[in-house]
């Protein structure tokens, strides 16, 4: 519990960030459902929360927006989960001798307990993320030089805060002063946090698996999702996920996550990572349980409502004719407006995307998606969908810096019992 309550603390405290002005939830909040709400999200030199967060202005003001959609952070403590990112960029493995397959690759400190605290280090090293640009602080410069080069000094910044050094000693026991602490124990503390925190297995549907009835249109709509419809081809096992990767041919917009070598401002997805072409377009499968906090939808957060991502299902090729622009909630930045649509324009890149897809539903009645979407709602857990939490977000943080909340929201966010007991 020692470790969570530091973890709370360091998931709100912008000290983690190159220029200190954004934390883990920015991105990830408690009171947007563990994202931000935006399709793309406005990272590092923005200001505000979700659909009130501002690009930012003069030199501070964002050069990018994110390129995918912000993951939400619910149950990603599962132990079956051994992949992580859009394009699984990190996974379990011992390529590296780390126990991990990273970006950072052999950089990777040793001793990280487990893949969510592994994942917890790269974005305070991501430019348009945490980390800021190279010449505006020294966590962004080092990490030009090389990615383990920043770690050590976001360390160094957090175990001299007098609270932080002192939590560490009492938390970990391999950290006798504070001058211990290394960026494996604040990843470590960022990953006991949100395991405690995100675990979410108390919906309608866990009701269902003990025997009580769903409602009736959820109850058809499970009956479709594990039958006529074949959703859980794709979406299996306790969190609704192969934790494989699939094509589903979304619109394509944004500045995409491209390699060094593309020309272009598209998003290969999975081909990213593994150089194969048979992983092109294709994106991991999202995990369902309390899917209905977390709109929009898809690796870019093209879909509004959860029923235009299933309609997207049944048709993908009249959907993609039907969505409009107006569909991404995307923050007006006039500076970077230009390429927000660009790719749009490359009618041989759109067919490329066009072509590969991995599903084939069929059709549905409007009735039978009705049913579908309400069995998505019925894994919503309870405590989740109140907004009920063990630890919520800090009142303060140790380093003194403010802590992100929507505006005249604070009660929403209420603490199950203290995370002191």
């Amino acid at each position: 519990m020692r470790q969570a309550k530091i973890g709370q603390l360091l998931f709100y405290d912008k000290i983690l960030s190159g220029n200190q002005n954004i934390s883990c939830g920015t991105c990830h909040h408690h009171q947007l459902g563990t994202t931000d709400g935006l399709s793309l999200g406005i990272g590092e030199g923005g200001e505000g929360l979700g659909a009130l967060r501002t690009a930012g202005m003069g030199d501070d003001r964002i050069r990018k927006r994110i390129p995918r959609n912000a993951p939400a952070l619910w149950n990603l403590g599962h132990t079956s989960i051994d992949v992580m990112f859009h394009d699984g960029r990190l996974s379990v493995s011992d390529l590296y001798q780390n126990g991990f397959n990273s970006p950072a690759e052999e950089w990777l400190p040793q001793g990280l307990p487990n893949i969510l605290a592994a994942q917890a280090l790269f974005p305070l090293t991501a430019q348009f993320e945490m980390a800021g640009n190279p010449k505006e602080n020294e966590v962004a410069g080092a990490v030009h030089d090389r990615i383990d080069a920043a770690w050590p000094i976001i360390a160094k910044r957090v175990r001299v805060i007098p609270k932080y050094g002192q939590a560490f000693v009492k938390a970990f026991d391999d950290v006798t002063t504070p001058e211990d602490v290394t960026i494996v124990h604040i990843a470590t503390a960022l990953s006991a946090f949100m395991n405690r925190e995100f675990q979410s297995f108390d919906s309608a549907w866990d009701k269902y698996l003990a025997g009580t009835p769903l409602p009736h249109d959820a109850d058809r709509g499970r009956e479709l999702f594990f039958g006529q419809a074949g959703c859980s081809g794709c979406h299996a096992g306790p969190l609704f996920s192969d934790q494989d990767f699939h094509a589903l041919a979304l619109p394509a917009f944004g500045p995409g996550r491209t390699r060094r070598f593309d020309p272009m401002a598209r998003d290969v997805g999975r081909m990213g990572e593994s150089d194969a072409l048979e992983d092109a377009y294709r994106f991991r499968t999202p995990m369902l349980r309390n899917v209905a906090l977390t709109a929009p939808y898809g690796h870019n957060g093209a879909f509004p409502t959860l029923e235009r991502m299933v309609r997207h299902h049944l048709d993908p090729a009249q959907s993609r004719a039907d969505w409009s622009r107006d569909d991404a909630a995307l923050r007006p930045v006039p500076w970077i407006a230009a390429i927000d649509f660009v790719i749009q324009s490359d009618r041989l890149e759109m067919a490329r995307q066009a072509s590969v897809q991995d599903i084939n539903i069929g059709p549905l009645t409007d009735a039978e998606v009705g049913d579908i979407v309400a069995f998505l709602h019925a894994l919503t857990g309870q405590k989740a969908g109140n907004q009920e939490f063990l630890f919520g977000i800090p009142d303060t943080v140790p380093s003194g810096l403010t802590v992100d909340r929507m505006p005249g929201d604070d009660a929403r966010v209420r603490r199950l019992r203290s995370a002191a007991d």
